[in-house]
């Protein structure tokens, strides 16, 4: 077993909120500066920046996680990661079909740049991320299972998406085995808040911008993943679905 530091919740600028220097490889080579070993690219309902996100980080040393912040059909943010990018992708061409496609103003809400490994602008989306799909909250996790993913309630200490201020409560199902928090000094209080131990939630930065991405802060216990992984996802779900 080892500890790795970990930001499992960063934004791309694929994202329409996310800031149009937070490229694949800077995403990268911010984590390697700031000495994390796993981190998650989770742009907005799109996986489409992870397979350049994980041939940077193998040049930076950082073990990759593909993900994406999907959004319910209630509104509510939720994190979902998978084993393998492959599974991702796969994931991400099944959700295009339960999109509410809306075209983006790009004055109003932001670009949405698809990259390559070296940040070469190579696509961009054309209709909103941000926006609501239609899958309801209960089918959220059967999806993710479907893909060989995991899924959990994102920054459920914030009013925006965030699932106890939309619903009112943290529900009794789905079951969610852990949830996120942006700020670790909540820990106790969104603890009694969900019924979730304090250990069982997970710490990411919801980052944005570059800055905003997590130090070497909190770590994560796994079973050693080989250098240069690809498939660090697959020991983080084992690990998320254990708890």
């Amino acid at each position: 077993m080892k500890n790795y530091y970990y930001d499992l919740h960063i934004h791309s600028c694929l994202s329409p909120c996310g800031d149009n220097e937070s490229t694949p490889d800077s995403i990268a080579g911010m984590g390697e500066l700031n000495g994390l070993d796993i981190m998650a690219l989770t742009d907005h309902n799109t996986c489409k920046n992870c397979p350049a996100f994980f041939e940077a980080a193998q040049r930076h040393g950082i073990l990759p996680v593909a993900g994406m912040e999907l959004t319910t059909a209630e509104d509510i943010h939720i994190i979902c990661l998978f084993g393998e990018l492959e599974s991702a992708m796969e994931f991400d061409n099944n959700l295009q079909a339960r999109r509410i496609l809306i075209e983006n103003r790009t004055d109003i809400f932001g670009d949405q740049f698809i990259c390559d490994s070296n940040d070469n602008i190579i696509g961009e989306e054309k209709f909103l991320l941000s926006n609501a799909t239609d899958i309801p909250l209960e089918e959220v996790p059967v999806l993710a299972e479907a893909f060989g993913g995991v899924c959990y309630p994102a920054h459920i200490d914030r009013e925006s998406n965030g699932i106890i201020a939309i619903l009112g409560d943290f529900p009794q199902t789905p079951k969610f085995s852990c949830a996120e928090l942006v700020g670790a000094e909540v820990s106790s209080e969104y603890a009694g808040k969900t019924g979730i131990d304090s250990s069982k939630l997970i710490i990411s930065s919801d980052a944005h911008y570059l800055w905003d991405i997590k130090e070497k802060t909190d770590f994560l216990t796994l079973e050693e993943i080989p250098k240069g992984s690809l498939k660090a996802g697959e020991y983080l779900i084992k690990y998320l679905r254990g708890l």
